[in-house]
């Protein structure tokens, strides 16, 4: 009995251990493998459609699947997140030869403010203009100068960024193809009930299409929106603020606001009263009301977290895993919430 027990923790940290050192190995290319797992679970149900279509011939089906996902989705990422690049670094170089002088707008916001408003700042230790104006300037130029720094990293990793593209595609095909029977082979080898592992199952599934189909697609809508009202009132880099509101969207009681607002301050303090109404206006009423319209719509409310949850899951998934973290970071939350439910779940049982 000693020595079957034995045997058994044995194998149990063989197992911890072979595990941690293939985790370990696929470290390096953790986003690439993240990614594949994500889109093969997205577009897994038009594999099916396009699987039985082909007379499940899988290679053709999970083939045309990828094209379609290089198509509409990697493309067209990569080239938004080039153009964004791009115009923050021109924006940081704008700012190094004085075309764009933050501190002159400060200066002209400032005096643009009445009288009550000014004292009000001087009580609080806000009306040193000069040093607020080096605050703010040292911060917009270190905030583009970071963003900008970004062009040479691209340019020294390109093979990098290349060979986790080519990983990411290699892993989806097959994902694709033979997911289904993974799957049940992960699913044969967790030790859980079947009520426990369905249930685990489904959330994850639904909080990562919820995520990506929901959240994504707002965040984009409202970008598209912010850049293009940014870009008719002569905003300099429209591009460039589209795609910040686009990923402050992702964060509940955040939202594009954050960009456009103090926007549409400015132009109201400068005299520009009918661009600020304008800007106000539409933020208001598009940009705020495609939230409340699409979210629901994509998502479904009996798929959403609280928002408090949401926000605070998303800034700690992104802190720890950079921009994979605004998918990994309310999955973690989703995965706490229905495994204590389970355990409640359990508890109760038992006591009754």
């Amino acid at each position: 009995m000693k020595f079957e027990l034995l045997q058994e923790r044995s194998f149990l940290l063989l197992l911890i251990a072979v595990s941690a050192a293939f985790a370990w190995l696929l470290l390096p290319f953790f986003g690439a493998v993240f990614w594949g797992a994500v889109l093969a679970l997205m577009f897994t149900p038009l594999y099916r459609r396009l699987l039985r279509s082909m007379r499940n011939r899988r290679n053709l089906a999970a083939a045309t699947t990828l094209l379609l996902c290089l198509v509409v989705v990697i493309l067209p990422s990569a080239f938004i997140a080039a153009a964004f690049v791009e115009q923050a670094s021109l924006v940081y170089q704008d700012m190094q030869t004085r075309r764009l002088d933050v501190a002159a707008y400060i200066q002209q916001i400032v005096g643009a403010l009445p009288p009550w408003l000014a004292n009000l700042l001087d009580r609080f230790g806000l009306g040193d203009l000069e040093s607020m104006q080096e605050k703010l300037a040292a911060g917009a130029g270190q905030a583009s100068k970071v963003i900008a720094s970004q062009v040479v990293n691209v340019g020294q990793n390109a093979f990098e960024f290349l060979v986790g593209l080519g990983v990411m595609l290699y892993l989806l095909f097959f994902l694709l193809r033979d997911g289904g029977a993974l799957t049940k082979r992960i699913d044969r080898a967790i030790p859980l009930s079947e009520a426990h592992k369905a249930h685990l199952a489904g959330k994850f599934a639904t909080v990562i299409r919820a995520t990506i189909k929901g959240n994504v697609v707002v965040a984009a809508v409202q970008g598209t929106l912010g850049g293009l009202i940014l870009w008719f009132l002569g905003v300099q880099a429209a591009l460039l603020w589209g795609v910040v509101m686009a990923f402050l969207s992702l964060l509940p009681a955040v939202g594009a606001a954050i960009v456009w607002l103090p926007v549409a301050v400015y132009f109201l303090l400068a005299g520009a009263v009918w661009k600020g109404v304008v800007l106000i206006a539409f933020g208001v009423f598009v940009i705020g009301l495609v939230d409340n319209v699409l979210r629901p719509i994509l998502v479904g409310k009996d798929t959403q977290m609280p928002d408090y949850l949401v926000l605070i899951s998303t800034l700690g998934g992104l802190a720890l895993f950079g921009i994979n973290g605004f998918v990994i970071g309310p999955v973690i939350a989703a995965l706490f919430m229905a495994v204590w439910d389970l355990f409640s779940q359990a508890e109760q049982s038992a006591a009754a």
